[in-house]
């Protein structure tokens, strides 16, 4: 006998098209308790840490918040998200991995914690989509991606340079100072876009597309400047994305708002010609929803977010023609 409608499951993942309901995993991608031995080519992860600001704090609450709000994205991704001409989850498998557990208020521990435990996660084959927690979140990522990949190219989106040499161990405005000299990240092919914040240009490593210029000279000059820092030799690429990268007008909801900023719908664009790099691992950094407005910090960040999964599926799918 066949089963009525009122004993079907309340919640296949693939029916709900409502914009609020059932949203425990980004995307409604199924949560899972065994991230290295499930068959997702891609893992979420939430890391609520922001002992390391140095503005307002709140974006402990950061990837709960992106999550909660991506179901306003799910929707669409039953078929295929505009502008992308395929379906996201037929190409790419996803998961969500929760929330990183860590010993509360113990910086050092966090670290860590992150360095193994996204370590374990990249030696299963993993790709990460890191939801951040203040942006120190990176830099115990980047020594686990460099520890899998290499020395990285970094394409970092910002109102900051976060190069500053002043700070404690823990703070969110120094990794990109302590990460090339670490040897984590190739700086000779890394680039820094949104910036609207004084840094000594004169010893300055990183290219530099500031707010301004990114205003003024449209997406594809962008793009292209992107690219050729970063170079077509394959070089494996780490995306990390502070949402203070996008005016306030845009994402209030952030620790350390800078006037002057991105548009959502131009970092959206910018981000999609990120395509035919080689994307090994990404993040999405300093919601801070206490400061946010109707959600939109949180959706810009779930979009920033979802697009990133598309760059990564449309790298996957080409090279899949190709062959």
């Amino acid at each position: 006998m066949a089963a009525s409608e009122d004993n079907e499951p309340l919640y296949t993942g693939e029916k709900d098209e409502s914009l609020y309901s059932n949203a425990f995993g980004f995307l409604r991608r199924p949560l899972t308790v065994n991230p290295t031995t499930c068959d997702a080519e891609v893992l979420v992860l939430g890391l609520p840490f922001d002992l390391a600001t140095t503005g307002r704090s709140g974006c402990r609450d950061g990837p709960g918040a992106v999550r909660r709000v991506s179901a306003n994205l799910a929707w669409e991704l039953c078929e295929h998200r505009y502008p992308w001409k395929f379906d996201l989850f037929s190409v790419l498998s996803v998961a969500d991995a929760g929330d990183l557990a860590f010993v509360c208020g113990d910086a050092k521990h966090f670290t860590d914690r992150v360095q193994a435990y996204a370590g374990g996660l990249l030696a299963a084959g993993k790709t990460l989509l890191s939801l951040g927690g203040d942006h120190y979140v990176t830099l115990p990522l980047l020594r686990a991606h460099a520890k899998k990949h290499g020395k990285l190219a970094l394409v970092h989106f910002d109102a900051h340079t976060d190069t500053y040499s002043l700070g404690g161990s823990y703070d969110h405005g120094t990794m990109f100072y302590h990460a090339p000299r670490e040897g984590l990240i190739d700086t000779s092919k890394s680039i820094q876009i949104g910036i609207r914040t004084a840094w000594e240009v004169e010893d300055h490593e990183f290219e530099v597309v500031t707010a301004a210029e990114a205003n003024d000279s449209g997406v594809d000059e962008v793009v292209r400047r992107i690219h050729q820092r970063v170079g077509g030799d394959g070089t494996p690429v780490y995306v990390t994305f502070d949402i203070d990268c996008l005016d306030p007008a845009y994402a209030p909801g952030t620790g350390t708002p800078v006037v002057g900023g991105l548009t959502s719908d131009r970092a959206i664009r910018i981000l999609r010609g990120l395509v035919g790099l080689n994307i090994v691992g990404m993040d999405v950094v300093e919601v801070s929803p206490a400061y946010d407005h109707s959600d939109i910090t949180a959706l810009a960040a779930a979009s920033i977010a979802t697009e990133l999964l598309h760059v990564v599926a449309h790298n996957k799918r080409h090279k899949q023609l190709e062959n």
